[in-house]
């Protein structure tokens, strides 16, 4: 196995800064998952020859503990680092019922998001100004559910073209829409897939995209709570209206 050099190390720290589609991953599981899913490693960085479960299928090289730190997103990786080239998926209508995130710029509420649309069967999601879905941290809170969805990233232009050509059935929450809990969501969309939006943390749904959502919910709240966290409202909506698929 050969030792990673150190034009090697400055070369991969330089495309780390300035490609945003190269992904540095350095936990053991969402390399699984990402290799599961599709992707192809350009190179494996392992600590120890024995963290090498790849065997000669990858290229691999040694690599010190200080360099992996360096190129690694989390503060105290595992000891294995592999370098994935992202592909953007192709903008295509959705086949299922699917996510909208509009504006989201917490990559914790992206990515738990796109974990719960991917366990209800949301299985595309479309990010519109959104933080960009090769975000560390957003990877991480998807637990490696981000490469098993489709993930499109849109301005929020490109995606209302869409929404009127697609003529796509979309829902968001409103303090003045129907109860989630009491919505019959099998007579409220039967000729489409449903579509629901999140909105920005602080914001809200744009206007822009509101004027396409025919559908309304709310979330009943006790103690004069006003609103939930984007990723727990989204949750919820998603639950109750893939609960009959359970």
């Amino acid at each position: 196995m050969q030792r990673l050099s150190n034009s090697q190390f400055k070369n991969f720290k330089k495309q780390k800064h300035e490609n945003r589609f190269l992904l540095f991953l350095d936990n053991a599981k969402i390399i699984k998952d990402a290799i599961a899913g599709g992707l192809k490693p350009k190179l494996l960085l392992v600590e120890k020859e024995e963290y090498n479960i790849w065997g000669d299928k990858y290229p691999v090289y040694l690599c010190d503990r200080k360099s992996l730190e360096q190129l690694a997103d989390s503060k105290t990786p595992q000891g294995v680092l592999c370098l994935f080239e992202y592909i953007q998926d192709i903008v295509e209508k959705p086949n299922t019922n699917f996510l909208v995130l509009d504006g989201l710029q917490d990559p914790g509420n992206v990515g738990t998001l796109i974990r719960t649309a991917t366990a209800c069967g949301f299985n595309t999601i479309y990010l519109i100004d959104c933080v960009h879905v090769t975000n560390s941290k957003l990877i991480r809170s998807s637990v490696g559910t981000i490469f098993s969805s489709k993930n499109i990233e849109l301005s929020r232009q490109e995606f209302c073209k869409l929404a009127k050509k697609w003529n796509l059935s979309l829902l968001k929450a409103d303090m003045y829409g129907e109860n989630v809990f009491k919505t019959d969501f099998s007579k409220l969309n039967q000729k489409n897939f449903l579509g629901v939006v999140v909105g920005n943390e602080g914001q809200g749904v744009s206007k822009e995209i509101s004027k396409f959502c025919e559908y309304k919910v709310s979330i009943p709240m006790k103690n004069n709570v006003e609103s939930l966290n984007a990723s727990v409202s989204g949750s919820i909506i998603m639950y109750q209206i893939a609960k009959s698929q359970f």
